[in-house]
């Protein structure tokens, strides 16, 4: 089974499976592991370490050392660079073409989760509007205070007529029931 395109590379690349049979995917890894290597400053250097080597070899050594000749203009090492450039393509195009597989894995995994987040947020928004009808219905804490404030100025001003008009009003007397007698 090919390991999960969506997934962090594992060390310890091998070209047989645990069961001996052939990994299909093993060829996919080692082009792209070269293709990295490709792409690093430690190739260049390397890279341009042996080219120096090369030419100054080719250059100061004696003569009767020399396998490729500075007069022909180097063709060995054309050849070897030409060579090294022929097996490169392939490898990082390989390489690309498994990260497109992986980017298309990601964003189908991407534009699934952007639904489900819409859908949750629809939900959401759906419930805080409910939320919201039914709090409409409620009575709320300024209502309240608004409501007795109202009742403590129509009392107010009850007891005010009263106290202007010189009406005297008796106390309830605590055992008996029914209104004040006027």
């Amino acid at each position: 089974m090919a390991e999960r395109l969506d997934q962090p590379r594992t060390r310890g690349l091998s070209l047989l499976s645990r069961g001996g049979t052939r990994d299909e995917d093993a060829s996919g890894r080692i082009s792209e592991s070269i293709a990295r290597f490709l792409g690093t400053p430690r190739f260049i250097v390397w890279l341009t370490v042996f080219c120096v080597v090369w030419l100054a070899w080719n250059t100061w050594a004696p003569p009767e050392v020399r396998f490729d000749q500075a007069s022909n203009g180097f063709t060995a090492l054309t050849l070897m660079l030409s060579l090294q450039a022929s097996y490169a393509a392939p490898l990082i195009l390989l390489a690309q073409n498994r990260q497109a597989d992986r980017d298309r894995v990601q964003a189908e995994q991407d534009r699934q989760r952007a639904e489900r987040n819409l859908a949750d947020t629809e939900f959401l928004a759906r419930e805080m509007a409910s939320l919201r009808i039914a709090l409409s219905e409620v009575a709320t804490r300024d209502f309240v205070r608004s409501e007795l404030r109202n009742l403590l100025e129509d009392l107010q001003a009850e007891d005010a007529g009263y106290e202007d008009a010189g009406d005297e009003r008796r106390a309830p007397d605590p055992g008996r029931r029914g209104a004040p007698e006027r």
